[in-house]
């Protein structure tokens, strides 16, 4: 298996500040080192990392392409684990305290549970939770994302 690597998920925001203060809320650290006032960094993990763009920063990144309008177009999903079925509902519950919404219905596969939202921008965050001494030997074909 390969070494573990970054991973670094940018994002436009149209609202930096209240991006920042929303996935704070979600427990996400700022790195001033890595933020001005055109993008914000922000662990998630100490190996993954989220990258907040202004649209005029987002674009220097993507030249010739629209930013996609993530309130009406499917653009991305991001999914994250949680360590149990509790850290899943606790991370949609912060999620909506703090101005997001929940997306779709939880869904149940006894070995997997995951519910999803939908940050400030539109964006789609999946949280899941995994017991892999469940997973049934024909589990392989489970997309958590359709």
């Amino acid at each position: 298996m390969p070494t573990p690597r970054n991973l670094y998920l940018n994002l436009p925001v149209a609202d930096l500040d209240r991006s920042v203060e929303f996935f704070g809320a979600l427990g996400f650290t700022l790195n001033p080192e890595f933020s001005d006032e055109t993008a914000a960094g922000m662990s998630i993990t100490e190996q993954i990392f989220l990258m907040l763009h202004t649209h005029a920063s987002f674009a220097r990144f993507t030249p010739g392409k629209r930013i996609a309008d993530a309130t009406r177009d499917a653009e991305v999903l991001i999914a994250l684990d949680a360590p149990d079925r509790t850290g899943v509902d606790e991370t949609i519950e912060r999620a909506v305290a703090a101005g997001g919404s929940e997306y779709g219905e939880a869904m149940d596969h006894g070995w997997m549970y995951y519910r999803a939202f939908q940050d400030p921008d539109g964006h789609i965050w999946e949280i899941l939770h995994t017991d892999m001494s469940r997973m049934p030997a024909d589990a392989g074909s489970d997309d958590p994302g359709a």
